[in-house]
Order: structure tokens, then C-alpha cells, then sequence
């Protein structure tokens, strides 16, 4: 649990912690009583105090006040996103919301540790990676904080349904710690007719994720020596193994479900998989399977997936050894391996810990569980969420992202931990240079290069570093600032890279937010994006877990119905039969320009066998488009009409403040005969800007 210690704002909240009782408070004296003395009312003391104004919500259509709020029970969870124990909480208030749903609402209250996570569209991205459907409000200024007297990470607070503040919680257990609190609130406040059951609709459902061949993907692991990259596709719950040269899709393993089942590639499932290892022969793969809090085997030869470590339940209580199957884990994050042991990052813990793959035992490695950053003898060190684990063969190196450091612990257990670079929980930054002027924000991933070089994925920077241990230096090798662009050094960009892997010179990225995979030359700084040689069998594989309502996958013989944007109709073409070539240009305003941080996509329809696009150009999704853009396409003789959509955000080309997105259907009425002068056909399109400022997204 972390703390961060403020002036508080208001002397009334002074007054309001001194006036309730703390819920853990309660529970724990009643449990220690053989004749519990029950709480003689569930109200509280002291009026919460109202949500400022100005501030971004998410998750609701419209700002929410505490005066919109009476008659429910509010539980307002204090958290910050890279915090691994806010995270924990999520599951808690998830099953807090499922069994009151019409009495209680929970409002999520982000106070931004990190500068990165002040960003509402990071917040928000967020959310959706987590799965939090209710409102969030950014409290970036610590506004709300302040207000509360809050100073630890993850707090909840719980506020009666007259209005008043009741209690607070500060730390994980918050189903045990609040369950009953809040049922007795309910119950005693109903007896009153206090209590509105009426459902509030903040919004329907958040902000839905865009269709992609990945979805949060946190690590990759490279195998050059047997021509493999490993990826963990972790919020599809899978892994996909392709070819390191070609990028082919060899396998996916995993059903998608988001489960702890054992079984062949496409019946096992997993929650969240993170990190990745393979043992020498290559032939079995390791997986950090986080918020299943397990380790999982992969027998790549018979296709198996086994449960080696972790029972499937969070580790609440001091660290055990013992049986690694009996042993409760913290989500573990990263993984690697030295001799048939594993060595994991569990960031749950804040430690390291142990697996003998002979044995079959696991322990505790590095870290005395507290949070911090303090160097020393392995246990007695201490540890800030280590999300990122590799070795030398002689050294651990882990990225111990909370402390923004990058550290070395010994793999003999009467070593020590050392940091290399790092200062403190609340010192980061994005500076290169020596010792203690080096500064990173939330790193998550680390590797080792052939030169004994540490690569770093500076997660909240959107940078990739190197890191030389022996002379505490870095530089940054690839990116600049959030974005998604392909280039040399500090041309490229990046969206919170969580994992990185080295092999033959090159780093290949799960470039986390952007939803993709690149590839970084070292000896040049060269940053490109993966492209898989059939991601077919990534959609054909997401659309079999869903519950075959909507696969979410394109028809491309015909155009969805559930089309929202401007349908244009262009004058007919009259064209020749044979092989030609679709050219498609788009021309911009005076002043603008495509963004070229923003994704352009054009799908192409084959309504009909008169004109046909081959299955393989009729769907392109690129940041930077070749305008203009020249399709291979097949005309036959007949009638038909072309239709194809597109997406285009494009932006003032000098100091861009304004951007504007725009999504079309064109529709070409075409006439296929022996005499037209060519098989080829030019569509020049000049995109306006809209009428309605509405339409305008930017600062």
C-alpha cells in the first residue's frame, strides 16, 4: 500500500476522522468479542463533501454530485492505475456492486500518482483495460483527496445514504473489510424508507475498444534460436506463438475465456497472462498468469497447458513456502529462467520469488514485502511491484516500477539487492545521464542484450532506454512521446510499452496501448510495426470465444447495416474487364493534414463477382497512409456497385490544436464493358471540413 502525505485542506475533515470509525475497525473488534456487540447505527457523522466542479469524468455521461447521490449507499475508491494494489481492489468492488446493485454506487476517484497518469484518455484507456464500468472522476489536482483527508493508495471511503461520511478502509481486503458494513448500512436505512432503489444510469457501458488483432498485449518473449516470438495477447487471455522472421501465426494458445482451465491449446484459459519463459530445450513455455495469480506450463510438443504454482487465490497474508501448487501467489508479472528454476516478479508482494521446477517448491526470494526502495541482503531489502524480470545467467535484473528503478539481486540466496538506477517511490522523470540523475517513470519491462546492456520499456516515458549496470548510465535509444509512429530514434513513438525482448540484435515491443508489436533495430534505433502474415487466424480465433451474438468480425461480401457515418455517393465509372487497379486519393483542406499518430482504415466490399478485391488488401489499417492509394482489383463484365468505408482523422497542419474524424461509406456505381479505355479506376475524394463544431475532437 502506498502513501503519499498532503496538507490536509479542510479542519471539518479532521473532525470527520475523528467521528467514524474506520470499517476494518469495526469488523475486527466484533470478530474478537465471543458475544459481538453489533453497532448500534450505520450512520454517519459528518456531510461528505461535494465533487468540485471542472473536472473529467468517465464512464458517465455527465458529472455526477454527492446531492445526485442521496438515497444510495456511495463507496468512493481512491486509487492511481500503475498501483498493483488498486488493481487488486477492482475484483472486490466488482462483486460489492453485483450483489447491491440498486443500493450501492461506486465512484472511482483517480488520484494520479505518476505526471502520466494525470492524462484523462490514459485514465480512460485504462478503465478499459481493467474492466471498470463505473464512474471514474480525475481527480488530478488531488482536489477530492484533499477534501477526504485521504494518504494512502488504495483508499475507500463510505459515505450513508443521507449524505454523510461513515468510514473509511485503507488497503486491499475490501469485500471482507465492507460486505457486511454496507449490508447492515442498507438494511437499517431501508427500515427508514431512506434508501432509493430506483437503478441509476450513469451510461450504458464505457467507451467501447476498438476491434484490433491484439488487446493489451504486456509481454513478448523472442526465441531466435528457433525462429519463435512469443506474445501475451493479455486482455484477449491468450498466447500466440508466430514466426520471429515472417511474423506467420504458427499457434494460439488459450480459448479466450478469461479462466483458470487446464487442457489442450483451445480448451485451457487464462486471466491476464503476463510474462513469459522458456526452459533450455525450448520445448516447454513458462507463463505468469496474473490475475489467475498462478504460474502455468505449456507443453509446446503435446499442446498442454498445466497449473504449477498457485492455488488461483490471492495472496492476502505473509509470504509461505512450500508445495508450489499449495501456495497462494500476488500476481505475478514477469517470469525467467536459470538452471530448471523460475524466478518471478511478484508484484503483488513487492518480491521476487523462487520456483524449483525439480522440486516443485516455491518461496520467497528477494523483498521483505514492505514497499520501498532500500538495498541490502535479499529478504531484508525492500521492493516497489517488480513488473519486470531478466537474467545475465549470473544476475537478476528487475524493473521495480513503483520506485521507477531499475535493480540487481543476486541469484545466490545469500546474496543482496543493489539498485543501479532509482532514488524513491515519489522521484521520477524522464532523464538520461549518470547515477542519480538518471530518471525513469513506471518502467515494466527490462531485458539483457548480447553486450551486456539492459534494455528498459520506460512505460510511462513511452520510451525505450539501455541501461549500462556497471557505469549506472542511460540513454534512450527509440521514442519521444505518446503516440504511434514508426522511425529512427526519436522519430518513433510509443503508448506505454510494458514488455520488451532482445534477440539478434533486435527488440521486439508490446507496445501495450497501441495494441501492437514493434521492432526495434539496436544498432540503429529503427522502430517498426509487426504485421502478421495471417492475423485471419486471430480473428477467426477471438470470434470463437464470444458468445456468438456479434464475432465482431467484417463481412466483406456486404456492408454492415449499423454504419453511423457520412454515406457519399460518387458519379458512376464505367471501367474495362481484367486485372486493373483501384486509386483511391483524398486531398484535405487548406491547412490540414492526416494525423499521423491516428490509425487510417479502408474496407473494401465485394458485393458482387463485377469487381473483386483480394481477401488480403481489402482491409488496410495504417498509421501514415501511402496516398494515394493503389489496390490491385479484378472487374468482370456487369453492373455492380463499389462500396467501400473509410477513417480519417486529420488535424491543422501548423500548431495543431483542432482535429477532426471523419468515417465514410462511398458508394460507386460501376458499369464493367469491353469498350472502356482501361481497367483501372481513379477516385479523387476532397474531404471537407464538418459544418457542426460537434464534430471537432483536440485540446
Amino acid at each position: 500500500m502506498w502513501r503519499k502525505y498532503v496538507r490536509w485542506a479542510l479542519v471539518m475533515i479532521i473532525s470527520v476522522l475523528s467521528l467514524t470509525s474506520r470499517i476494518t475497525s469495526q469488523a475486527s473488534t466484533e470478530a474478537m468479542d465471543e458475544r459481538p456487540m453489533r453497532l448500534q447505527t450505520y450512520e454517519g457523522k459528518v456531510r461528505a463533501p461535494e465533487f468540485p466542479t471542472g473536472l473529467d469524468w468517465i464512464n458517465t455521461d455527465a458529472p455526477i454530485t454527492m446531492a445526485s447521490l442521496v438515497g444510495k449507499v456511495v463507496m468512493l475508491d481512491f486509487w492511481t492505475y500503475g498501483c498493483i494494489n488498486c488493481i487488486h481492489v477492482i475484483p472486490d468492488l466488482k462483486k460489492l456492486e453485483a450483489e447491491f446493485p440498486n443500493e450501492l454506487v461506486v465512484i472511482g476517484v483517480h488520484s494520479a500518482k505518476f505526471s502520466n497518469e494525470k492524462n484523462t484518455e490514459n485514465i480512460r484507456n485504462i478503465t478499459q483495460r481493467y474492466g471498470v464500468t463505473h464512474p471514474v472522476v480525475n481527480d488530478k489536482d488531488f482536489a477530492i483527496w484533499n477534501a477526504y483527508a485521504v494518504n494512502a493508495w488504495p483508499t475507500l471511503m463510505l459515505i450513508d445514504p443521507a449524505g454523510k461520511v461513515f468510514g473509511y478502509h485503507a488497503g486491499e481486503g475490501v469485500y471482507d473489510a465492507a460486505h457486511d458494513v454496507v449490508k447492515g448500512m442498507i438494511d437499517e436505512f431501508k427500515a427508514k424508507n431512506l434508501i432509493n432503489e430506483t437503478p441509476i444510469t450513469f451510461q450504458a457501458k464505457p467507451a467501447e475498444q476498438a476491434a484490433t488483432d491484439l488487446l493489451f498485449p504486456g509481454k513478448v518473449l523472442a526465441d531466435a534460436a528457433n525462429n519463435r516470438l512469443f506474445i501475451s495477447d493479455s486482455n484477449h487471455n491468450r498466447i500466440i506463438i508466430t514466426t520471429l522472421d515472417t511474423f506467420e501465426i504458427q499457434a494460439v494458445i488459450g480459448s479466450g475465456e478469461a479462466a483458470l482451465t487446464d487442457g489442450d491449446y483451445a480448451t485451457a484459459a487464462f486471466n491476464g497472462p503476463q510474462g513469459l519463459a522458456l526452459n533450455t530445450d525450448g520445448k516447454t513455455l513458462y507463463v505468469a498468469d496474473t490475475k489467475n495469480h498462478a504460474i502455468r506450463a505449456v507443453d509446446l510438443t503435446a499442446q498442454q497447458v498445466k497449473r504449477i504454482a498457485g492455488t488461483g487465490e490471492q495472496n492476502l497474508n505473509e509470504p509461505k513456502e512450500g508445495r508450489a501448487t499449495e501456495i497462494q501467489l500476488a500476481s505475478p508479472w514477469d517470469l525467467v529462467y536459470v538452471k530448471d528454476v523460475l524466478y518471478i516478479a511478484m508484484a503483488g508482494v513487492h518480491q521476487l520469488w523462487r520456483l524449483n521446477l525439480v522440486a516443485g517448491t516455491i518461496q520467497p526470494h528477494a523483498g521483505s514485502r514492505a514497499e520501498g526502495i532500500l538495498d541490502g541482503a535479499l529478504l531484508d531489502a525492500q521492493l516497489a511491484q517488480p513488473s519486470g524480470i531478466a537474467t545475465d545467467g549470473n544476475l537478476l535484473y528487475f524493473a521495480d516500477s513503483e520506485s521507477s528503478s531499475i535493480r540487481i539481486a543476486d541469484i545466490s540466496p545469500t546474496g543482496t539487492v543493489r539498485t543501479v538506477v532509482g532514488q524513491d517511490l515519489f522521484i521520477f522523470g524522464d532523464e538520461d545521464g549518470r547515477g542519480s540523475a538518471v530518471r525513469l517513470q513506471h518502467p515494466l519491462g527490462v531485458t539483457v542484450g548480447e553486450d551486456g546492456k539492459l534494455y528498459i520499456a520506460d512505460t510511462y516515458n513511452s520510451k525505450i532506454k539501455v541501461i549500462v549496470p556497471k557505469d549506472f548510465t542511460s540513454t534512450t535509444l527509440a521514442g519521444s512521446e505518446e503516440g504511434f509512429k514508426d522511425g529512427k530514434g526519436a522519430e518513433a513513438q510509443f503508448y506505454e510499452p510494458g514488455g520488451l525482448s532482445y534477440a539478434a540484435g533486435k527488440l521486439y515491443v508490446a507496445d501495450t496501448n497501441n495494441n501492437a508489436i514493434r521492432v526495434v533495430d539496436v544498432a540503429t534505433g529503427e522502430v517498426s510495426t509487426v504485421k502478421f502474415a495471417n492475423p485471419e487466424v486471430l480473428a477467426a480465433d477471438t470470434a470463437s470465444t464470444d458468445d456468438g451474438s456479434d464475432d465482431g468480425a467484417i463481412d466483406f461480401t456486404k456492408p454492415s447495416a449499423d454504419f453511423y457515418g457520412d454515406e457519399i455517393k460518387l458519379d458512376p465509372v464505367e471501367v474495362a474487364p481484367g486485372q486493373g487497379t483501384l486509386i483511391l486519393n483524398f486531398t484535405f483542406p487548406d491547412g490540414y493534414k492526416v494525423n499521423n499518430l491516428a490509425p487510417f482504415t479502408l474496407v473494401i466490399y465485394n458485393t458482387s463477382e463485377v469487381a473483386h478485391v483480394e481477401d488480403k488488401d481489402n482491409d488496410m489499417r495504417a498509421v501514415e497512409p501511402p496516398l494515394p492509394l493503389q489496390i490491385p482489383i479484378t472487374f468482370k463484365q456487369g453492373e455492380s456497385t463499389l462500396i467501400y468505408d473509410v477513417t480519417v482523422v486529420y488535424c491543422e497542419a501548423i500548431n495543431p490544436q483542432v482535429c477532426f474524424f471523419g468515417t465514410m461509406r462511398f458508394d460507386v456505381p460501376l458499369k464493367v464493358v469491353d469498350g472502356a479505355a482501361s481497367p483501372d479506376v481513379k477516385i479523387d475524394y476532397a474531404v471537407q471540413i464538418p459544418a457542426t463544431p460537434g464534430s471537432s475532437i483536440g485540446n
